[in-house]
């Protein structure tokens, strides 16, 4: 007997599940939002070099004599004669300098690079990056603060996941709650930048600790009849917890107190904590069957179900798989299809986070065009649910990433040539390859699952995660190809890389066998003969087996 057979037993997903889901969907809204702490506490205003000697000074014109002291020493924009350069003052000698016919702009005066900035604080009042004037020379500085947050949950991945099979899921994710509570807290009293990005590293040990055993928890809870219905149950919280840190991030536009309000409700989880179970799977592969029986008693009768305590002296240890990531590579067939899923999972990620963290590139409203990213997720979360089962994993990833890859390859022509009032057509194109990132997300994890051979599942999707990570990663830096290139055309640069990128993964997914209502792999040998070639009589006769 398995363990799923008991779990059947008492109910797959009864009252008891529900009621313990309620504590767990906290933690799925909470840690969505820590990890969109970028798109606000790192965003960078309308700002311009502070005018030498003007102490007052400040990005608004005051007056008639402020308006005229800018003129004087702030250089319009070399990409748009209407802004001012953000990175350079005149230099005025006033015994030498001469000045155009307006006697506004001096045309002699050499440019040199300034060390203060007034700000503008029309989208943000007090970021982290007005506090430390990461701006200029120093603007990479806020890409490399994005790329340490994912630097961290690829460690809090191995690390929260290595401690939650050796002491346990509830004990694991005490700690990953205790984790992420002290880092957003003493990131918001950060004190410079090298404390920051520090500090900040272990908030994404933190955050992916606390979501990664919620799932896990969560999941061996279920039965297996309930498990994909759990899975999207899940996934639609996501989104609502970034929503309602839009929401926070609308009110409150200092960077440490927006830490500081999403901080304390991670705080309060300890409270909720106590109330989460043990996973009974977890312990009776440790051999505390007491402790099991305990709680799958009291789940039966919450459920009003009965447990036969015979059960769990017939279980049976499920098998472990023994293969190793080499084994990844032991056959050119294996390893051509296992190079292109980890492409395809870096790419989704690259273009998911990319979109979703670096909604400065995008024209429009600042918090509105970072709430509809967020919006768009929820069709495409559903997307696979409508076409996964009709047309098959890699022709519905194959429409995900190309589609979306063409929307985000056309901002090139709506940036250049659409003209101002239209520039919201890039903008909900961008959001476009947002959606179907969205979507090509949940379908690489299937693909995945399923090509790869049994033996070798966990090794498999274990380092599709890491490249998901590293595509997280780069995500800060495409972004930053905007200001490289600059003007209109530089808008659409990353978006154009993220579409180049979602259409050779497209392409490249075409090569990979379907495995829709067939037999997955078992052994390394099922997986070199896991062909692209399906038998059309037996998928016929798996279809009519597995119709509802």
């Amino acid at each position: 007997m398995k363990f799923d057979d008991i779990l059947s037993e008492i109910g797959d997903f009864g009252t008891y599940q529900k009621r313990k889901f309620v504590l767990l969907t906290v933690a799925w809204m909470l840690t969505p939002a820590v990890t969109a702490f970028s798109v606000f506490i790192l965003g960078i205003p309308d700002h311009r070099c502070r005018i030498p000697g003007f102490a007052n000074d400040t990005y608004n014109v005051q007056g008639t004599l402020h308006h005229n002291m800018i003129q004087m020493f702030i250089p319009l924009s070399n990409e748009d004669d209407k802004k001012y350069d953000q990175c350079h003052v005149y230099q005025i000698d006033q015994s030498n300098t001469v000045f155009d016919e307006n006697n506004s702009h001096p045309i002699n005066a050499s440019l040199v690079k300034c060390s203060s900035w007034v700000y503008s604080n029309d989208v943000f009042d007090y970021t982290f990056v007005v506090k430390e004037n990461l701006v200029c020379d120093n603007k990479y500085k806020v890409s490399v603060s994005k790329t340490v947050l994912f630097a961290g949950t690829l460690l809090g991945s191995f690390t929260f996941g290595l401690l939650s099979d050796l002491i346990g899921r509830r004990k694991t994710l005490l700690l990953a709650v205790l984790t992420l509570f002290g880092s957003c807290m003493t990131l918001a009293w950060s004190v410079n930048y090298t404390m920051f990005i520090i500090v900040r590293f272990f908030t994404g040990v933190g955050v992916v600790g606390m979501y990664i055993t919620t799932f896990v928890i969560g999941m061996e809870w279920t039965g297996p009849s309930k498990r994909t219905f759990v899975g999207i149950f899940i996934a639609t919280f996501t989104p609502g917890g970034v929503l309602l840190y839009i929401l926070e991030s609308y009110f409150i536009r200092t960077w440490n107190w927006i830490i500081i309000a999403t901080a304390i409700p991670t705080g309060l989880y300890l409270i909720l904590w106590w109330f989460i179970p043990e996973s009974p799977r977890w312990l009776c592969s440790k051999g505390r069957m007491t402790e099991a029986k305990a709680l799958l008693q009291h789940a039966a009768v919450v459920n009003k179900t009965t447990f036969p305590d015979k059960m769990l002296d017939e279980l049976t240890p499920d098998n472990k798989e023994s293969g190793r990531v080499w084994l990844l590579f032991s056959d050119k067939t294996l390893a051509c299809r296992t190079v292109i899923i980890f492409f395809n999972w870096m790419v989704v990620s690259m273009v998911f986070y990319g979109l979703s963290l670096n909604t400065g590139i995008l024209y429009g409203d600042y918090y509105i065009n970072f709430m509809l990213s967020v919006l768009v997720e929820y069709p495409g979360q559903f997307l696979p649910l409508l076409m996964l089962g009709r047309i098959g994993r890699t022709r519905s990833h194959f429409i995900y990433m190309g589609v979306g890859g063409l929307a985000c390859l056309s901002t090139i022509f709506t940036a250049n040539y659409a003209g101002k009032d239209l520039q919201p057509l890039t903008t909900t194109l961008a959001l476009l390859g947002k959606l179907f990132s969205t979507a090509g997300f949940a379908t690489i994890y299937i693909i995945s699952a399923e090509v790869f051979p049994t033996v070798i599942r966990n090794a498999g999707m274990g380092s599709s995660s890491v490249w998901a990570r590293v595509g997280g990663m780069i995500s800060p830096y495409i972004a930053d190809t905007a200001d490289l290139v600059g003007g209109t055309t530089g808008k659409a640069v990353p978006l154009v890389i993220f579409g180049g990128a979602c259409v050779l993964a497209a392409l490249l997914t075409l090569i990979l066998p379907e495995t829709l209502n067939r037999q997955l792999p078992e052994t390394i040998e099922d997986g070199r003969h896991f062909s692209r070639n399906i038998d059309k009589k037996k998928q016929a006769k798996s279809k009519e087996q597995t119709r509802l």
